[in-house]
């Protein structure tokens, strides 16, 4: 599945105030909870640092892919935000992370997962592409960016 299938505009925002991984990891969740109207926040905060305690998303390059299998759900959700400020985020290389593509499925969907990770990571290996997201100044942009490229 292409990000764009999955991600909508009201849970694209640019430019998030935000100053650690605790805090991004709650906006993602504020975010997505309008899409999961049978979880909470708290369920979808505890399945991102799940995952994150089995190792950092943060991919490199100020990327970082949180990620989490929610039960009692059909339907695939993400959510992308840029940050004012690139924050630590134990990413593999050791650089802050102004970047988050986030994705909750379904917790019995293992191979369609994995298949959207692989697209998201692969669309956002393209430099050109990383470059035009940070350069996005509003939600409106982004989203649209994302909706031309994926």
């Amino acid at each position: 599945m292409q990000l764009s299938e999955i991600l909508t505009s009201n849970c694209t925002s640019c430019d998030v105030d935000v100053t650690s991984k605790k805090r991004i990891l709650e906006k993602i969740c504020q975010l997505a909870a309008v899409h999961v109207p049978d979880i909470d926040e708290d369920e979808l905060l505890t399945s991102l640092l799940e995952r994150e305690k089995m190792g950092s998303t943060g991919i490199g390059n100020g990327i970082a892919i949180p990620h989490g299998r929610l039960p009692n759900t059909s339907k695939a959700v993400a959510v992308l935000i840029t940050t004012e400020t690139a924050i630590n985020f134990d990413a593999i290389d050791n650089r802050d992370v102004d970047i988050f593509i986030a994705l909750f499925v379904p917790e019995n969907s293992c191979q369609e997962h994995l298949d959207t990770l692989q697209n998201i990571a692969k669309l956002f290996s393209d430099k050109k592409i990383i470059k035009q997201v940070r350069k996005c100044i509003d939600d409106q942009s982004l989203y649209k960016l994302i909706q031309q490229t994926s």
